[in-house]
């Protein structure tokens, strides 16, 4: 999931959280604390993904040895 996806749940929690009136729902679940609970986790999701981004690509084992790829004919190959 990247920062789109975060800043989708942010938006859905804010709107969840300020545009509906509690008294407007008669559910047994609270709009405003699942409001709250989505910008949580959109905000912790985009803290998550700037993390991610800012460590240095893993790479695989061996990958740090350098390989000499020589191009050659087939009358001269490399020594």
């Amino acid at each position: 999931m990247g920062i789109g996806v975060s800043v989708f749940l942010i938006t859905l929690g804010l709107i969840l959280k300020f545009a509906i009136r509690s008294d407007a729902m008669t559910d047994p679940v609270d709009v405003h604390v699942v409001g709250v609970i989505l910008i949580i986790v959109g905000g912790a999701m985009v803290v998550l993904q700037l993390v991610m981004m800012a460590r240095p690509q893993q790479r695989g084992p061996g990958s740090d040895q350098r390989r000499d790829e020589h191009m050659y004919d087939g009358d001269n190959p490399p020594r």
